[in-house]
């Protein structure tokens, strides 16, 4: 397929998206931040300096930003993806935004010809770059139809749950568990870590057992780095896991479902924002926790 694509956000999951469609599209990338572009066009990418340059002919525009404001003021800002498409063109939104604000960008759209699918991504990075993400997608057919390469290229699983909103739905649900679970295992290796115990072997041996998850694989050696004073590569910043678990929160109020360990984590993830660690990897929490304390 010689589609042309527009990748909008090349953050952390925006960039190596971005790499691994580039290996099979013609793909039109732009950020905010210069520095990105250019790595999306070292990656293969041809870099846009606005968005309605990136979406200038294209078929398919798949959006990666932060929350939902960023996603309403991209898509319906002006100059935005909305006045810079032509009808029949489909919108990805693979961030994590919550069932409101996808719900509202796709009416928005719809209302002009243009479709959208709402298809939250998990995986992580590395898995991103590979094109081996997993997809939860909310979508009509056509817009489903339209998209369906792109996500092919981009997911190793892909799973169709209901219309727009379902799959920010799901996602929620799976943020619950990963913000738990990353809570967990800053929890546990700051426990080792006060005990003096070598946190690589806890981690090989942790793995191998009941206690395993993909959270501590995925985030223990970057706590293990932070425990000893390192600092690990940047791949999951504090604020977004914070963020997503306030969407959590916010839907289990709305839901009236207790979630008291969801509850406690996300207060977890407010206290280290508190203290000024938004835009550090989220496996700084261990060093909060690790810390003597007098009382």
């Amino acid at each position: 397929m010689s589609a042309r694509v527009a990748v909008l956000g090349l953050g952390a999951m925006g960039l190596p998206m971005a790499t691994a469609l580039a290996r099979t599209f013609d793909v039109v990338a732009f950020d905010i931040a210069p520095e990105r572009v250019a790595l999306a066009v070292e990656a293969g990418a041809t870099g846009a300096a606005t968005v309605a340059e990136a979406c200038a002919g294209t078929d398919v525009v798949v959006v990666g930003v932060r929350d939902g404001a960023q996603l309403d003021a991209l898509v319906l800002g002006e100059g935005g993806v909305a006045d810079s498409l032509a009808a029949g063109a489909v919108v990805v939104v693979t961030s994590t935004v919550g069932e409101a604000a996808v719900v509202s960008v796709a009416a928005a759209l719809a209302a002009r010809g243009i479709l959208t699918v709402d298809a939250p991504v998990s995986g992580g990075p590395v898995r991103a770059g590979n094109g081996d993400l997993l997809i939860m997608v909310g979508a009509d057919d056509a817009a489903l139809a339209a998209a369906q390469p792109v996500l092919d290229a981009m997911s190793s699983s892909l799973t169709v749950v209901g219309g727009i909103g379902a799959g920010q739905q799901l996602k929620t649900v799976n943020q619950l568990l990963c913000g738990i679970h990353t809570a967990a295992a800053s929890e546990a290796l700051a426990l080792a870590h006060r005990m003096g115990l070598d946190l690589d072997a806890c981690i090989e041996v942790l793995g191998q057992g009941a206690a395993a998850s993909f959270m501590l694989a995925d985030r223990g050696p970057r706590i293990a780095a932070q425990l000893r004073g390192e600092t690990p590569p940047l791949r999951s910043r504090l604020d977004v896991i914070g963020k997503d678990m306030g969407i959590v929160g916010d839907l289990t109020r709305q839901l009236k479902v207790a979630t008291p360990v969801a509850a406690a984590a996300e207060q977890l993830y407010r206290t280290v924002s508190a203290a000024g660690h938004d835009a550090s990897d989220d496996s700084v929490v261990a060093t909060m926790l690790a810390k003597e304390r007098t009382w």
